[in-house]
């Protein structure tokens, strides 16, 4: 398993046109955004980070060092700008594994009418359930 990194930085490359900001990763293929206003664009930029470098840490791809700055610097176009996004991975990692997750599930009416009848929360119950047959006492 490849060591995972607490904190990444990757230069954004900021497209300006009529229609708003795209926003593009050089050094990350398909990791692209977009805003309105230069803040909602570097907002979506650090939320695309986050989910791409998440996923490639959970599928065990290997992610790649920043180019350096002079090297994104020539390919620049008129209208383009580059800032740093930083993201720190601990935060996203909990975020991304506390995450809510839908299940659907089958019951019997019987059982349903007599839970909803105690006005029982679903959710709670499964969660618990769940955590009693795995022997979990609390969150790792």
């Amino acid at each position: 398993m490849l060591s995972k990194k607490d904190m990444y930085r990757f230069w954004a490359v900021l497209h300006h046109d009529s229609e708003g900001i795209s926003v593009r990763f050089p050094d990350l293929p398909g990791c692209n955004t977009c805003g309105d206003t230069a803040e909602e664009a570097h907002a979506a930029a650090r939320e695309a980070l986050e989910g791409y470098l998440y996923v490639m840490e959970q599928d065990n791809d290997p992610i790649p060092d920043p180019s350096p700055l002079d090297s994104i610097l020539k390919g620049l176009e008129e209208n383009e700008a580059v800032c740093e996004v930083q993201v720190y991975m601990p935060t996203v990692r909990d975020a991304m594994e506390s995450r809510a997750v839908k299940k659907t599930l089958t019951i019997p009416k019987w059982l349903n009418d007599a839970a909803e009848q105690q006005h029982l929360n679903f959710s709670h119950v499964l969660q618990e359930g769940l955590k009693r047959n795995l022997g979990i006492h609390e969150r790792k």
